[in-house]
């Protein structure tokens, strides 16, 4: 029988094994997360290399982030049932030897193939793991420390894995941005099994609810699928009309099947409360934006300032360090001193500020005057607005539920940025082609149209402002282990079950 975290935690040394696996953890998020964005820089070499059309070519990314986005609620139950430890190492060692496979593919078709089981691979194993870091710290402090190292990684992987990108495929070759999975995934393997606690559920016996398996995983696949398709058929095409509503009708299906099964999939009353629900609804809006940042970013900088795919991957430096410094040095202090709600307006704030700033490059601008400034700000609003809305979201969780909590929140961000990233580029292809029409220059055209991407990423971070200030009042703004807060009697306080947060709906 395996001893339980708090006993765990109060074995002399305790909190020192701790951080070792919690940078074990953040290790195997931050490759997942740069594995999501490594690709993007590679994709004109991995066009030539294996003989892609412009039409298949966009597979290359789609056959990830669709199994990705679809099973993660899945694989984040299945943690709570049968043990987040075993489902993590599982989903590594996955994503590990489909990323070898990926490596060593020599055609188009097979990518396609292994890049799906790679996708499969880091659901499952991110799909827990902010579940088992909540769990892992219980004390107030630690556990936000522990919430904002999981954001570094979480945040800090995305332009990791732009400058990644650049510069395996300029001085290696493409396989590599692949192969370099392989080492760290064994790493993580063994460091995981070594270092964190093993853990169980209370078992399959009681029960996957496999129809709402099969029902949430096959509409949120078939949605994201219809999303990113979108930009390349159109909205209006006979493919995106068919498929959505399909993606709709069995969204539905899942939550009428969850109000009524005996053991639900995903408890439908976890959303009764304000922070579980407002917290979701703000990463939604805030990864729609930041997604904007990487993508057209890296197109202004390659497109319009003449950058190499080196040059734009070492450009995103500093929005790195100062993502991780602000995460990893400020996030943890500044929640326990001014509170996470606070901290989490004010990130947005200066998310908001960057996005608007970028609206201002200019076609004959520098790196230091037209980018540097503003996405310093964006890195500073990202490092403080993720720690802060996931630590207010997990707060209000029951412990045997983190993990189906983990992968609600990673499906937020997986679904905020198919969908904001195909909204922002839809707009982006419309005002370019119109600005060309009225006699634009290409290259000016091409600046036009990201400057919208910006300002519309704007929109969406002052839309997560929004709910942040009028849903998360300040009632709930607790600190992130509130609920399992030590009282003065020495008791530890449990936390609600889901169902049970009508205090806060």
């Amino acid at each position: 029988m395996t001893e339980s975290a708090p006993q765990a935690q109060q074995r002399p040394g305790g909190r020192a094994r701790r951080w070792l696996p919690l940078a074990v953890l953040c290790l195997g998020q931050m490759m997942i997360v740069i594995d999501q964005n490594i690709v993007n820089v590679a994709l004109p070499v991995l066009q030539r290399s294996l003989h892609f059309s412009a039409t298949s070519l966009v597979w290359v990314v789609n056959a990830y982030v669709i199994p990705f986005g679809g099973l993660l609620l899945f694989a984040g139950r299945l943690g709570d049932l049968i043990g987040r430890r075993g489902v993590f190492v599982a989903g590594v060692a996955l994503f590990g030897a489909t990323s070898l496979l990926c490596g060593l593919a020599t055609s188009g078709t097979a990518l396609i193939v292994f890049r799906f089981g790679q996708g499969i691979g880091g659901a499952v194993a991110s799909a827990c793991i902010l579940g088992m870091v909540t769990a892992m710290f219980t004390e107030p402090r630690e556990q936000a420390q522990g919430i904002a190292a999981y954001s570094f990684a979480s945040a800090g992987g995305g332009t990791v894995g732009t400058l990644t990108g650049g510069v395996l495929t300029d001085l290696a070759s493409w396989h590599w941005i692949f192969l370099v999975n392989v080492p760290i995934g064994a790493v993580v393997v063994v460091g995981a099994l070594r270092t964190v606690e093993r853990d169980s559920g209370p078992g399959l016996a009681r029960g996957v609810d496999l129809p709402g398996a099969l029902l949430v995983t096959a509409g949120l696949m078939l949605a994201v699928h219809t999303i990113v398709h979108a930009d390349q058929v159109g909205w209006g095409s006979a493919a995106t009309l068919v498929l959505g509503p399909l993606a709709v009708v069995l969204l539905v299906a899942f939550v009428l099947r969850e109000a009524t099964v005996a053991r639900p999939l995903l408890p439908l009353g976890i959303f009764r409360s304000r922070s579980v629900s407002a917290a979701n609804a703000v990463q939604f809006l805030l990864i729609a934006g930041l997604f904007g940042l990487l993508y057209f970013g890296t197109l202004y900088l390659q497109r319009v300032l003449g950058y190499s795919p080196l040059q734009a991957g070492l450009a995103y430096v500093p929005i790195a360090v100062t993502i991780a410094v602000v995460s990893l040095g400020l996030a943890a202090r500044l929640t326990m001193s001014i509170g996470p709600r606070v901290m989490l307006i004010g990130g947005l704030t200066l998310v908001v500020l960057g996005f608007v700033g970028l609206s201002f490059a200019r076609a004959d601008g520098t790196y230091v005057v037209d980018f540097l400034p503003a996405s310093v700000l964006l890195g500073w609003g990202a490092g403080l607005a993720m720690p802060a809305a996931m630590g207010l979201g997990m707060s209000a969780v029951a412990p045997r539920d983190a993990g189906i909590a983990s992968g609600l929140f990673n499906t937020s961000q997986q679904i905020g940025g198919a969908l904001g990233l195909t909204v922002l580029n839809a707009f982006v292809s419309t005002r370019t082609t119109s600005l060309v029409a009225s006699g634009s220059t290409p290259r000016a055209a091409q600046l036009g149209g990201y400057h919208l991407a910006f300002l519309l990423a704007a929109a969406f971070a002052f839309a997560a402002l929004v709910v942040a200030a009028l849903v998360l009042r300040p009632r709930t703004d607790t600190h992130p282990a509130s609920a399992a807060a030590p009282r003065p009697d020495g008791a530890r306080a449990e936390r609600a079950a889901p169902g049970e947060h009508l205090a806060d709906a």
